[in-house]
């Protein structure tokens, strides 16, 4: 399970089975994470975005690398503003939709 720590720029993966401590967190972005959406047919690749105007995709295959030394993401857009919402399509799980400014745009990964 992936969430949002409130106000931050991190993300905490949990294990559902412990889920009062993180097993790991992704901490790339330089401004609050606003959403998350995982892959719809991918359990190890998740997108974040936040107020830095950044979509990442991260590639989570290798989770003992992850907790040991961190990890980058895979994939990365700079968006005009603050993203404010994301979403993949579970239709067309090469696209994915991010907010932000008023505007939609639609991103091919």
């Amino acid at each position: 399970m992936a969430t949002i720590i409130m106000d931050s720029a991190k993300l905490a993966l949990l294990d559902i089975r412990f889920p009062t401590l993180p097993v790991v967190e992704l901490q790339r972005h330089e401004a609050v994470v606003n959403a998350i959406a995982w892959a719809p047919r991918s359990s190890c690749h998740i997108c974040t975005a936040g107020d830095d105007s950044q979509a990442l995709i991260w590639d989570l295959s290798s989770m003992g690398q992850l907790i040991e030394e961190g990890v980058d993401p895979v994939l990365a857009c700079t968006a005009g503003a603050e993203i404010e919402q994301l979403q993949w399509s579970s239709s067309q799980p090469d696209l994915v939709a991010i907010a932000f400014a008023s505007k939609l745009q639609i991103l091919r990964v």
